[in-house]
């Protein structure tokens, strides 16, 4: 048991991210001390760049790491920090622009200390105080200090991007990629790196966005690669598995797709040739189109997945790049996105109705195992009770818990989003069988976001012994926090297989 005195004394203590913040009760604490905080982590979505990782450069200056580098046309950065300096009032060159490294920081640094509330103020001081030993409040007048302070560490030969994972006890990494990629940093950190996987997660968004200007362009460089021309429906496929082959071989288990909404309108053969001559001779495609396009690379891409055991990830409705001025002057993944209202229950219906019609029909599989997330939390529902009418069937699929509601995403990411995933999850589902959490993040410092999801995790597990509707028992609920945290993705994912 987690010591006695060391709660109440812990109880007592109302400083800032102390030992058991957010941890509201006796039980929350003892379950997070002695199952949750230890457990590796399985980082199965994020943006970060197997480059990076392989080339493990020194990181220049703290700016670099949590807002950005501000060196190209479209910068990388932390889109949550930067919605904040805006609303803050900061010029743009404080933010995604070219501006001083110490001035964005001290920026930051002013913006913070009116964010109260938000995750972001409570994500930045813990990174701050687990990565670099800082327990100050980052305010305007500290904003020097912990710059330089920060800066003389991450010129240390241990603050590398690699350490950051390593001191996470991170085990797997999945990167976001292009069909098209080569996926080289990845086969050289499976030659370099031992203490942690970097696997790649396949992102075919170009291929199914048809409706794109650069759609054409962009299939004429997968036939490059492929080694032969696209033509047609046939040839497309042909591309498709060819470069699903070539991810499989280089460990990747899973596929991710992004989406506005979700839309279903079946297409017959002659249809989609139509399509496909249209929009290789230049032609605009009709809304319908688009659709009819659109499920069917989604039906195939399901098929194909479920080939090979791969997990399928969907993230549905979000309105990306609603700023269009902003667009046309810093691209896209900028911080100009917003949750989307639209309708996704019914489409996702028919398409999983008809993934398991053919699967009944050819006696073979064609539904992988699913997750499915969304922006908009009134989707929780729909998508919960959709998953387990249709994706929990064992006899057929043999894979326990197949359909999986995504924990709390982008805007849902904080306290509150996730105790109400959790809550939803557990009452309709069964919450011992989720994967938990992932960062979803460009920064290598995020992975305290799961010591972040953990923590809240205990405390929701704490608050239904409190209440009677968990027994009082640690050792039955400190395995389901183990399984949660850690062993759920490891047995669901087969990265170990």
């Amino acid at each position: 048991m987690y010591r006695q005195k060391e709660i109440e004394k812990n109880n007592l203590d109302k400083t800032f991210l102390n030992n058991n913040f957010l941890l509201q009760n006796d039980f929350a604490i003892e379950l997070w001390h002695k199952f949750a905080k230890t457990e590796p982590i399985i980082d199965f979505h994020c943006h970060i760049e197997a480059k990076t990782i392989y080339e493990n450069k020194p990181f220049n200056n703290i700016s670099e790491v949590w807002i950005s580098n501000g060196l190209s046309s479209q910068p990388k950065g932390d889109h949550y920090k930067w919605r904040l300096m805006r609303a803050a009032g900061f010029d743009e060159k404080y933010i995604s622009g070219d501006g001083d490294p110490r001035d964005k920081f001290k920026a930051f640094a002013q913006t913070l200390q009116n964010a109260v509330g938000n995750p972001i103020f409570e994500w930045s001081h813990l990174e701050l105080k687990r990565f670099f030993g800082i327990d100050d409040i980052l305010t305007p007048n500290k904003a020097d200090k912990i710059y330089d302070r920060v800066n003389q560490l991450l010129a240390s030969d241990n603050f590398l991007p690699r350490d950051f994972i390593r001191k996470s006890n991170v085990e797997v990494v999945c990167t976001t990629d292009d069909p098209a990629d080569d996926l080289k940093y990845h086969k050289l950190l499976a030659k370099d790196e031992t203490n942690f996987k970097v696997l790649p997660a396949f992102r075919p968004d170009k291929l199914v966005h048809i409706e794109k200007p650069d759609f054409s362009e962009y299939i004429a460089r997968v036939s490059e690669i492929v080694g032969f021309s696209i033509t047609d429906i046939n040839s497309l496929k042909k591309a498709i598995i060819s470069r699903l082959d070539f991810f499989h071989k280089a460990g990747c288990r899973l596929s991710d797709h992004g989406f506005d909404t979700f839309v279903y309108s079946q297409a017959t053969d002659s249809e989609l040739a139509n399509i496909l001559t249209k929009v290789f001779s230049g032609g605009v495609l009709s809304d319908l189109e688009v659709n009819k396009y659109q499920t069917f690379i989604y039906l195939f891409l399901a098929s194909q997945y479920a080939k090979r055991d791969w997990v399928m990830q969907f993230h549905i409705n979000a309105i990306r790049d609603v700023n269009t001025l902003a667009f046309e002057l810093r691209g896209s993944d900028t911080g100009y996105d917003s949750v989307n209202d639209e309708t996704v229950g019914q489409a996702i219906v028919k398409f999983f109705n008809d993934l398991e019609i053919k699967s009944q029909k050819n006696k073979i599989n064609l539904v992988p195992r699913t997750i499915l997330y969304s922006l908009n939390k009134n989707d929780y529902l729909p998508l919960l009770t959709m998953g387990t009418a249709h994706l929990q069937d064992l006899g057929l699929y043999g894979v326990k818990q197949k359909f999986q509601l995504g924990s709390a995403w982008w805007f849902n990411d904080t306290r509150n989003g996730m105790l109400e995933q959790l809550a939803i999850l557990a009452e309709e589902s069964l919450l011992g069988n989720f994967v938990g959490m992932l960062t979803d993040s460009r920064s290598f410092l995020s992975y305290t976001r799961h010591e972040y999801f953990r923590r809240c995790l205990c405390d929701y597990l704490g608050q239904l012994v409190q209440r009677g509707q968990l027994p009082n028992d640690l050792e039955f609920a400190g395995n389901i926090v183990k399984n949660i945290c850690y062993w759920n993705a490891r047995n669901y994912f087969g990265f170990y297989n």
